[in-house]
């Protein structure tokens, strides 16, 4: 039998097929659990490829799954709305980080525009401001850009992308890993660079510093959380053997995020985020909103 082709929309098909296909490609850098007085995880907030941040609250999106959806083996999953939104930057985001604990604790985000960005968390929770009017509302009151290189007859080179960072509050400091091959000491009070380190040949990836924490390998009792390119969360002792494997949504995975509860967010390919509890089980697994 043939169907009824008279109503047939081409545009709104284009732009279905499109809008599909970005979905797809969307990818999760990284993930971060706000600080929070409350023992249990709640909010975690999620850099993207599409420049956003996103802050989502896991008991809503629990409390909100339709039956049969939500779950890492579900064939479609269920697109959570965020409680903030952010674009601050421009080009994808791959990194994510709170500095401090408190009220006063910043969320600093960085990517390929060369810059470090930080927000008061406060006035990201507390914003009156609607989901889709928020993206570009909220100004950063701190702004960190990586210098430029100048090369023969003063040409300068493009500003180097910031990888990854790490914070110590102790010091006052942000760390971050750049496109250049040097790791920057950033000065969170006077927002200068306290200390380049050099001696790498290529773009630095991933950077640690005492007192802080990796996001794509985290260390647990004496055991390594570590995700790849494919479907997997491994957890390896201290001389790299297997002790488990769970399968998690992203087909490819690059962020492993811990709370001090035990609970794992992996994050990665097809704007996924897959929430682990303590036991091993799958509390709730959402695909992040992109667009408003």
């Amino acid at each position: 039998m043939c169907g009824d082709v008279t109503n047939w929309d081409e545009e709104t098909y284009r732009e279905t097929i499109l809008k599909d296909r970005e979905i797809q490609t969307q990818t999760v850098f990284r993930t971060a659990w706000a600080p929070s007085q409350n023992p249990n995880p709640d909010s975690i907030v999620v850099a993207s490829s599409d420049r956003s941040l996103g802050s989502y609250s896991i008991s809503s999106i629990i409390s909100d799954l339709p039956l049969g959806l939500g779950n890492a083996k579900a064939p479609h999953y269920f697109e959570a709305e965020p409680e903030c939104f952010l674009q601050g930057h421009e080009g994808p985001l791959y990194d994510v980080k709170f500095y401090g604990d408190g009220e006063d604790a910043l969320l600093l985000s960085c990517g390929d525009d060369g810059r470090i960005r930080g927000w008061r968390w406060k006035d990201c929770t507390e914003s009156d401001v609607p989901i889709p009017l928020q993206g570009k509302h909220m100004r950063p009151v701190l702004d960190l850009v990586t210098s430029q290189h100048k090369g023969p007859w003063g040409a300068l080179s493009p500003v180097p992308e910031n990888n990854a960072i790490v914070v110590n509050t102790l010091s006052g400091s942000i760390y971050a890993a750049a496109g250049d091959s040097c790791a920057y000491c950033w000065d969170v009070e006077t927002s200068q660079v306290k200390m380049v380190s050099k001696g790498h040949s290529d773009y630095l990836h991933s950077i640690t510093a005492r007192n802080s924490t990796n996001q794509d390998v985290v260390f647990d009792e004496n055991q390594i959380l570590a995700v790849v390119a494919e479907p997997l969360l491994n957890r390896f002792n201290i001389n790299g053997e297997i002790l488990s494997q769970i399968q998690c949504a992203p087909q490819s995975a690059f962020s492993v995020s811990l709370h001090p509860s035990g609970v794992t967010a992996v994050g990665g390919y097809g704007g996924l985020v897959d929430v682990i509890s303590q036991f091993g089980s799958h509390s709730c697994t959402f695909r992040c909103q992109f667009e408003y």
